[in-house]
C-alpha cells in the first residue's frame, strides 16, 4: 500500500507542468542629452553689409579695375572717370595756395616789425583760407571720379563698359560683405518672451543639399506685425566657406529653451488611458531582474525618442522590446542592452547568452 501511494504522488509530481520561463526583454538606458524646443520658420539671407555701387557725377568711364565676382578690400579703386579738367584745376589751385601762403608769411613778418597794418594781414589770411577751401573743393571733385570699395567684400556682375557715360544713380555693380550673413525670419509673437539675443538656430537650404548651418539670434524687431501677429527675428551665420549668398531661402529651426533632459526610446512608453507609463527593470534582493511599472510625465518628442520630464532618473534601464509579454512585479530575462550601435532585428535574433549576459541578472 505504501508503495502504491508513493507511486501516485510521484506520478502527480511528474504530471505537473514546468514553471513558465521569464519573458526575454531588450533594455535601453535612460540618458541625459541637451535638447531644445524647435520652432520652424522660413527666412531670407542677406549680406552682413551690402551696397549698390553707383556714380555720383555725370562723366565717362576711363578705367575699370574689377571683374565679375572679384573679391576686393576696403579702399580699392573700382572705377575711374575722366578727370582731365579737374586735374588741371587742381594744379591751378595748388599754385594759388602756394602764392597765398607766401603773401601771408611776408605780410605777417612786416606786421610784426610795424611796416604793415593789421588789416592787411587779415586780408592775406582770408586769401589763404579761400585758397585752401578752393583746393579742398577740387580734391573732392576728383575723389567723386574715383569710385572705391567702402568695405571688404565680393563684387557682383559688372553692368557698365569702358567709355560709357554714367549719371548719378546708374548702377555700376554691387558689393556684398559675405563673411557673416544675416538671416531674417518671422516668428509667431506667442514665442516673444523667449526670443533673446544669443539663442541658437539651425538653418538649411535646399539649394545647398540640405546642409545645416548653425547661427544665433542677433536681434529681434521692436514691432509685431498686426496682420500676421509675428515678429521679425534676425540671426547671424558665419560663412567662412562663402557658400551662403544673399537672397537664398532657408528653412530655420529656432532652438528655444535649451536644457539637459532625460531621454528614452519612444518604444518604451506605454499608454494607459491618459496615463503614460514604462517598465523599469531592477534587481531584487534575490538577484532576479524584476519589471516595475513607473508612471512618467512626457515632454518633447523627437523621431524615435521622447523626453521624460518626471518619474525617471538617468541611468535607469527601461524595457523597449518585450514589454507586451512582461508583467509588473514579475521577473524578466535580459536579452540585450540596446545602445543604438546595432539594429533592433539583430538584438532580437540574438540569444541572451551571446552577449555574455546572465539570463536572470542585469549586466
Amino acid at each position: 500500500m505504501l508503495c502504491l501511494i508513493a507511486g501516485l504522488v510521484a506520478g502527480r509530481a511528474w504530471a505537473q507542468p514546468d514553471q513558465p520561463q521569464a519573458p526575454g526583454v531588450i533594455l535601453s538606458e535612460a540618458r541625459t542629452e541637451t535638447i531644445a524646443d524647435r520652432v520652424e520658420a522660413l527666412g531670407t539671407l542677406r549680406a552682413n553689409e551690402s551696397v549698390t555701387i553707383t556714380a555720383t557725377v555725370t562723366e565717362t568711364l576711363s578705367a575699370i579695375h574689377f571683374d565679375d565676382g572679384q573679391r576686393v578690400a576696403a579702399g580699392d579703386i573700382l572705377v575711374e572717370m575722366t578727370s582731365r579738367e579737374q586735374h588741371a584745376r587742381l594744379e591751378e589751385a595748388q599754385a594759388r595756395l602756394a602764392e597765398a601762403e607766401q603773401q601771408y608769411e611776408r605780410v605777417k613778418s612786416l606786421e610784426a616789425s610795424g611796416s604793415a597794418s593789421a588789416s592787411l594781414l587779415d586780408e592775406r589770411r582770408r586769401d589763404l583760407r579761400a585758397a585752401r577751401a578752393t583746393l579742398a573743393a577740387i580734391e573732392s571733385q576728383l575723389a567723386d571720379r574715383l569710385i572705391k570699395a567702402p568695405f571688404d567684400g565680393v563684387v557682383g556682375l559688372r553692368d557698365i563698359s569702358l567709355g560709357a557715360l554714367v549719371e548719378p544713380g546708374d548702377v555700376i555693380t554691387t558689393l556684398d560683405e559675405d563673411r557673416v550673413m544675416k538671416l531674417d525670419f518671422p516668428v509667431p509673437s506667442l514665442f516673444l518672451p523667449s526670443l533673446v539675443p544669443g539663442l541658437a538656430i539651425e538653418a538649411q537650404a535646399s539649394a545647398l543639399g540640405g546642409r545645416t548651418f548653425a547661427g544665433e539670434v542677433a536681434s529681434v524687431s521692436s514691432r509685431v506685425d498686426p496682420v500676421t501677429r509675428s515678429v521679425q527675428v534676425r540671426a547671424l551665420i558665419d560663412n567662412p566657406e562663402r557658400l551662403l549668398r544673399p537672397g537664398l531661402l532657408m528653412r530655420v529651426e529656432l532652438l528655444r529653451d535649451p536644457r539637459e533632459a532625460v531621454m528614452v526610446p519612444e518604444a518604451a512608453i506605454l499608454q494607459r488611458g491618459r496615463e503614460q507609463t514604462l517598465l523599469v527593470v531592477e534587481e531584487d534582493a534575490e538577484g532576479r531582474m524584476m519589471a516595475r511599472r513607473r508612471s512618467v510625465r512626457v515632454g518633447l518628442r523627437r523621431p524615435g525618442e521622447v523626453e521624460i520630464v518626471a518619474g525617471l532618473s538617468p541611468g535607469e534601464r527601461v524595457i523597449t522590446h518585450g514589454a507586451d509579454k512582461a508583467r509588473a512585479d514579475q521577473p524578466v530575462r535580459v536579452r540585450a542592452i540596446d545602445d543604438g550601435s546595432r539594429p533592433l532585428s539583430e538584438l532580437i535574433a540574438q540569444p541572451a547568452e551571446a552577449n555574455g549576459q546572465d539570463t536572470e541578472r542585469m549586466p
